[in-house]
């Protein structure tokens, strides 16, 4: 049976809600729960940036989904993928009651709802780095064309659709493997 290390074998106290990920650089990919501490992403639709939290760092999504997603995301993200926000809400598997009420008294999302809604937005971001990779990034939306994608029915999901898989982490990591493959050329 596995064991867990020892307290003394712990590099960072696991307690506190705070503490910066060890090893932590100041680099621009490393910053995103940072500025979410500092007030610097408040919820405002320059703050969303889908390229900035799908270049961040594991530890520094996970601080920024602990610290608190704003509330207010979801709404700006189904503005930049131009879809209703009801229909993104209902992919993520999220009570749109509850995500507007959070929203109306200016409180952060659950654990929970925030990882979803960051999972999404750094699905986001992946599709549009692969486009800026390509060297055609001119006029594509990668918002849109995710959106759209989402809503597929696909062989590769077993004839299910992206949008059906979203609402788990395990589903979102799913996605995210198989536009990686689109990416490289190995989805045949």
């Amino acid at each position: 049976m596995p064991t867990l290390p020892s307290p003394s074998k712990r590099t960072a106290p696991t307690h506190r809600k705070t503490r910066v990920p060890v090893g932590a650089a100041a680099g621009p990919r490393r910053k995103v729960a940072a500025q979410i501490k500092s007030g610097g992403l408040k919820g405002t639709e320059q703050a969303l940036s889908f390229v900035q939290l799908f270049n961040a760092e594991p530890l520094e999504r996970i601080a920024l989904i602990k610290q608190g997603v704003p509330a207010t995301w979801p709404e700006l993200m189904a503005r930049r993928m131009s879809i209703d926000k009801g229909a993104l809400l209902r992919t993520l598997g999220l009570p749109r009651a509850t995500i507007d009420r959070k929203a109306s008294a200016n409180r952060p999302l659950s654990a929970d709802e925030g990882a979803r809604v960051v999972g999404m937005a750094r699905l986001v971001g992946q599709v549009q780095a692969m486009v800026d990779e390509s060297g055609q990034p001119q006029g594509f939306d990668a918002g849109k064309w995710l959106a759209q994608w989402l809503e597929r029915e696909l062989p590769a999901f077993g004839g299910r659709r992206p949008a059906d898989l979203m609402d788990t982490a395990e589903g979102q990591a799913m996605v995210s493997q198989w536009l990686a493959r689109i990416a490289s050329g190995a989805y045949a």
